[in-house]
């Protein structure tokens, strides 16, 4: 395996076995664009993971009842409406767009995708993405530049999230490109964020399915804006079997190149994700050494990521070591007070379970007003780690939320 920079050219982030057309529909006002639609060529896999939310919605519903079959053949997306709390209606609905999707497309409705963002419990206006999918099937193109599909799928986003890698397995290329969106209700697992990735590589459901699960749990599981978990959380993966390269698991160099770019993809779009949360101005690391289980060390990381006293003292750059040290002990994970020590940055703030002998608030103060911040707690109790990223809490955050349905 060597890994290569993409090739000279109009379309560096084009993925052999996929084409696809946006359009705004009328779900979102302004006649923004809120409507995807990717057609796949057939023999195309599929991998996914979805909301761990007891309310769902009818998209993940069906997704969950068509990924066993593991293959697929389209993808339709929307934003501006999450299709929750609809009833019947709701799963008629999403039921409607993937049959008329099937039919215009002439593949199996049960190879067809779908996902649904925004609004909860607001009646779901399937006429009008499925009065836009003849056109938006005519104009279907593998050329078409990925970031308008990732500009589809925003709502309180700030930023199109869209990421790519490319490497060789024995001199042939491998290629593959995420997208996703996600600013608020943003707390594992996963997050209120849709992300879907897609490779030309041939595998199997059942090895894509894997890498996909770990992938996730490296990644989006360690995403946490306001510890909201969202009813629409999916997370899908496409092998076209377009490409050269064909990956299975006796190949154990390709299968780690596959899961180090799988990892790679997911983790730039679960960190775009954090540094867009809304009205985030920081984008905080928090780093848990010394656990006696990677368990406690991510129970531990999420805590303290989760508080809001944490958060807004990240916005104010105000170094209260006190909240941090705080979080960590209702954690509920149990602990040896006397062996904590936390760190912002490299400036030692607690040593012991008590302030650092030589620790001065300007040190911290100056951390604290970075944009990018790493908090490092050791838990002084065994040999396990684990990190999340999170940000500040700003008043912003608020404004967005309060105006959400404005």
């Amino acid at each position: 395996m060597t890994t290569e920079a993409p090739p000279p050219g109009p379309d560096p982030w084009n993925t052999p076995g996929f084409r696809f057309a946006t359009c705004p529909c009328g779900i979102k006002p302004h006649h923004r664009t809120d409507l995807l639609l990717v057609a796949m060529d057939p023999g195309t896999t599929v991998a996914g993971v979805f909301t761990q939310n007891q309310v769902v919605a009818a998209p993940v519903v069906l997704c969950r009842e068509r990924l066993p079959q593991g293959q697929a053949q389209a993808l339709i997306v929307n934003s501006g409406n999450a299709n929750v709390a609809n009833g019947p209606q709701g799963m008629q609905a999403a039921r409607t767009l993937t049959q008329a999707a099937a039919r215009l497309l002439a593949v199996p409705e049960d190879t067809v995708f779908i996902a649904s963002t925004g609004v909860i419990g607001e009646h779901f206006p399937v006429e009008r993405p499925l009065a836009a999918l003849p056109k938006l099937v005519q104009d279907l193109s593998s050329q078409r530049p990925w970031l308008q599909a990732a500009q589809a799928i925003m709502t309180t986003d700030a930023h199109p999230k869209l990421a790519r890698e490319r490497f060789l397995v024995d001199g042939q290329p491998v290629h593959m490109v995420g997208i996703a969106k996600g600013a608020g209700m943003i707390h594992p697992n996963m997050a209120t964020m849709l992300s879907f990735v897609f490779t030309d590589a041939t595998l199997s459901k059942e090895v894509l399915q894997q890498h996909l699960r770990h992938a996730v749990n490296q990644t989006f599981n360690r995403a946490i804006v306001d510890g909201d978990t969202s009813t629409n959380d999916t997370v899908l993966a496409f092998a076209s079997g377009k490409g050269a390269v064909t990956l299975h698991p006796g190949n154990s160099t390709a299968m780690t190149a596959f899961a180090t770019a799988l990892e790679s993809v997911c983790g730039q779009l679960a960190r775009m994700i954090v540094a867009d949360g809304e009205g985030a101005t920081k984008f905080v690391t928090i780093e848990v050494t010394g656990a006696s289980s990677q368990a406690h060390a991510r129970t531990v990381a999420a805590t303290v990521a989760k508080s809001p006293l944490v958060k807004t003292a990240f916005a104010g750059s105000d170094p209260n070591w006190g909240r941090i040290l705080a979080a960590v002990g209702y954690s509920g994970v149990p602990l040896q007070v006397d062996r904590i020590a936390i760190f912002l940055d490299q400036v030692p703030i607690v040593a012991g379970g008590v302030r650092a002998p030589d620790y001065q608030e300007a040190q911290g103060a100056a951390v604290m007003a970075q944009k990018e911040i790493t908090i490092r707690i050791d838990l002084g109790s065994g040999q396990e780690r684990d990190t999340v990223w999170t940000c500040d809490l700003t008043h912003e955050y608020i404004s967005i939320n309060a105006d959400y349905r404005s």
